[in-house]
């Protein structure tokens, strides 16, 4: 029940922020200048440079994980091939 109120949640956020980007993007070019619908949305050049920022600081973020991930894997082939030539000079 706790995962469905959760998605629920996410949901209706994902929602209301798709709907205020929407309206900040396409409809207040619109609106004169002096309208007090303004009032509640940041300067315009915000909607480019808050996505950029967005988009670069999941690719670093994601860039980070690959990166342990392949670091963490060729560690464990190197370990694995130390222990076989450790067997093989034994024997």
């Amino acid at each position: 029940m706790l995962d469905k109120l959760v998605g629920l949640a996410m949901l209706v956020l994902a929602s209301v922020v798709f709907l205020y980007y929407t309206t900040w993007t396409l409809l207040m070019p619109f609106v004169d200048n002096g309208h007090p619908l303004h009032d509640f949305f940041p300067p315009r050049v915000w909607a480019i440079r808050i996505p950029v920022i967005l988009i670069l600081l999941g690719s670093a973020v994601v860039g980070s994980f690959l990166s342990l991930v392949m670091i963490r894997s060729n560690r464990k082939k190197a370990a694995k091939r130390q222990a076989v030539e450790k067997g093989k000079k034994k024997a």
